[in-house]
C-alpha cells in the first residue's frame, strides 16, 4: 500500500511510519524540515508545508492512504486537510486525534473538566474542531484515532483495548498508551479498515 505521512518528522508521525515500514508498505513522509528524518527503503521524504492546499495536493497525488500526524493548533485545520485529500484523489484519510474531545460522561469531553490543564486547551480545542468538520464531511472516507489521555514514549506490546468516544482507564483508573502501541493501532486501522467515518480510541 502507499501511504503518505504528515508530520513524519514528529514523535508519533515517526512512530507510524516505523510501524508501516515494518509491514511492507512504501511511504512517503512530508514535514517542514526533514533534515533530522533517517533515510530508509521504501521511504521517500518531501519537505513542505502542511498548511498549503497547493503545495500538499501534488506530493499526495497516487497515494492509497493519507495519515495526518500534525499539530492542530498552528499546524494543518480541517479546510485544508480535507481539500488536499480531494483534490488530490486520495481515498482515505486517518488523523491522529487528541484525548482532549474523548468524553468522560455522557456528552462531558476530557478537555471541558475542570482540572484539564490549561496548556493543552488551545490543542484540544482545536482537535475537537477537526473531528467535528470530519463527522460533517459527506465525500470523505475518514479516520479520527484519539489516544489515550497519557500519550508517551515507551514499549510496542501490542496489548491494548480500543474503545469509542469514551475515554478509556485502567484498573487503577489511569488512561495511557505508548505511542510505539497507538502505531500498531493506527496500522492495523490502515490495513484493515473497521472504522469508517469514526473516531475511536486505543488505550491499556
Amino acid at each position: 500500500m502507499k501511504i503518505v505521512i504528515l508530520g513524519i518528522s514528529g514523535r508519533v508521525g515517526s512512530r507510524i511510519a516505523n510501524e508501516l515500514l515494518q509491514r511492507g508498505h512504501t511511504i512517503t513522509g512530508i514535514a517542514r524540515k526533514i533534515e533530522g528524518v533517517a533515510e530508509r527503503p521504501q521511504l521517500t521524504l518531501k519537505a513542505a508545508d502542511a498548511t498549503s492546499v497547493d503545495a500538499l495536493v501534488p506530493l499526495l497525488r497516487g497515494h492509497d492512504v493519507l495519515i495526518s500526524a500534525t499539530r492542530f493548533e498552528g499546524g494543518i485545520d480541517a479546510k485544508t486537510l480535507i481539500a488536499a485529500a480531494k483534490n488530490a484523489g486520495v481515498p482515505r484519510v486517518l488523523v491522529v486525534g487528541g484525548a482532549g474531545s474523548l468524553e468522560v460522561a455522557p456528552g462531558k469531553a476530557l478537555v471541558d473538566t475542570p482540572d484539564f490543564p490549561e496548556a493543552y486547551k488551545p490543542e484540544a480545542i482545536a482537535g475537537r474542531v477537526l473531528l467535528d468538520a470530519l463527522r460533517a464531511e459527506k465525500d470523505l472516507d475518514w479516520t479520527f484515532l484519539s489516544p489515550s489521555a497519557l500519550f508517551v514514549p515507551g514499549e510496542r506490546t501490542y496489548k491494548f483495548r480500543l474503545g469509542g468516544d469514551g475515554l478509556l482507564t485502567d484498573e487503577t483508573g489511569k488512561s495511557w498508551i505508548s505511542m510505539e502501541d497507538y502505531a500498531i493501532a493506527m496500522a492495523d486501522e490502515v490495513e484493515i479498515p473497521k472504522h469508517s467515518r469514526q473516531r475511536f480510541t486505543v488505550g491499556y
